[in-house]
């Protein structure tokens, strides 16, 4: 019995080395050997071929002399031979094949009912999709703090901005929760207009300037403050009595901050924010080296990267492959957190959205304008004293 089991593997084996010998054939990635008459094929060495219930999967490497951009660049002869779930991952010799048996949903409904569950017990809960096996992922931003969303226009990337907002103010109250928003591009955040969680909306980067003025000198200072009387390293460990609402700053297509002080003053937020609950979410359509500086990125530690132009605009988002998301598949992204996945984000349109946020709408709600006192250089430098030692901590609800 056993030694059937193993001459099944074996034969198992070699079928599937020749459906990858094929795909070598018809992508040409060979040297041909001369004997005689004969021209023979020399094809890639595979290593290992593996079959699994959710998965094939090979690694094999390049002969010397075998350029590794063929690769990449005959990855759909590899897609004809074992179909569309199939990615190739390498470098300059080793490549490892994938061939996913499960297919990523094209469309997840966003239900408030079933993420609630998922949700329960996290501080700051991000919802960003199902994977191909169905499994929801979620993230605690108050352990991942300050994220980028980038994409082209289409791909999905508004319908997350909601999904997150949404989710937010059904999850807190507005006494629990500030939202500060940017809406640079003048047509996503208009539907937040009147919601208690709201305290500020702006529509231009000057109007947005006096919000990350107060939040930088006047609610930092004030939750610093509390973390040095009550010796804890996280705002959410303050006693309920004292513990001030978290802030979540999102800034829609943030690229039209030209302002260099108000650019200075998120990023300040984005770095210091993260133990005294406040952080900070950022869109754009295209990354760029001009636009994502070293400091830019140095405070974001999540990236949700929708469909993207081209290579060089994933690369710099941090999330390889976001160029070959279809345009047939909004709200399919890479999402690198930990690792790098590929999921799809719950759709919400902006109609159920605006339904949603109608419950929480407040009648005497006013856009908040900001007066703040010059600041001191003492509170300079209370301020760069607030997150040191806390971020490698993961903070749990209380």
């Amino acid at each position: 019995m056993r030694n059937m089991r193993k001459i099944a593997q074996w034969f198992g084996r070699q079928r599937l080395n020749a459906q990858l010998k094929k795909a070598f054939h018809s992508a040409e990635l060979y040297i041909s050997y001369k004997s005689g008459d004969r021209v023979i094929p020399i094809y890639p060495r595979i290593h290992s071929a593996v079959e699994t219930d959710d998965k094939i999967e090979f690694v094999f490497t390049l002969l010397n002399g075998m350029d590794p951009k063929e690769v990449t660049k005959k990855e759909y002869v590899f897609k004809q031979v074992f179909g569309r779930n199939t990615e190739i991952k390498g470098d300059l010799k080793k490549f490892v094949l994938t061939v996913h048996k499960n297919e990523l949903p094209k469309k997840v409904k966003y239900r408030y009912s079933e993420i609630h569950p998922l949700i329960n017990g996290l501080l700051l809960p991000v919802v960003c999709g199902k994977d191909r096996h169905g499994k929801w992922h979620v993230y605690d931003a108050v352990n991942n703090p300050n994220c980028l969303l980038f994409g082209q226009p289409g791909s999905g990337k508004s319908s997350m901005l909601h999904n997150i907002l949404v989710t937010l103010i059904q999850y807190y109250s507005a006494d629990e929760l500030h939202l500060y928003l940017g809406d640079l591009k003048m047509s996503e955040f208009g539907i937040y207009e009147g919601v208690a969680h709201v305290k500020s909306l702006a529509f231009l980067s000057n109007e947005l300037a006096p919000a990350l003025e107060h939040i930088k000198k006047k609610e930092l200072k004030k939750r610093g403050e509390l973390l040095k009387k009550h010796r804890v390293r996280h705002i959410s460990k303050v006693p309920k009595s004292e513990r001030p609402p978290f802030i979540v700053v999102c800034v829609d297509e943030f690229v039209m901050i030209k302002d260099e002080e108000i650019m200075t003053n998120l990023l300040q937020i984005a770095s210091l924010g993260r133990a005294c609950g406040i952080f900070v979410i950022l869109s754009m359509q295209r990354p760029s080296h001009t636009i994502l500086s070293t400091d830019v990125r140095a405070v974001l530690s999540v990236r949700m990267g929708f469909r993207t132009v081209d290579l060089r605009n994933a690369m710099m988002g941090e999330t390889p492959g976001s160029e070959k998301i279809s345009v047939d598949t909004p709200g399919r992204f890479l999402l690198r957190l930990d690792d790098l996945v590929e999921l799809q984000a719950p759709y919400i349109s902006e109609d159920e959205a605006e339904k949603i946020l109608a419950k929480y709408k407040s009648s005497d709600w006013k856009n908040n304008s900001f007066e703040v006192k010059p600041e001191t250089d003492n509170d300079e430098s209370q301020s760069e004293e607030i997150t040191l030692g806390v971020l490698g901590d993961e903070i749990e609800r209380a």
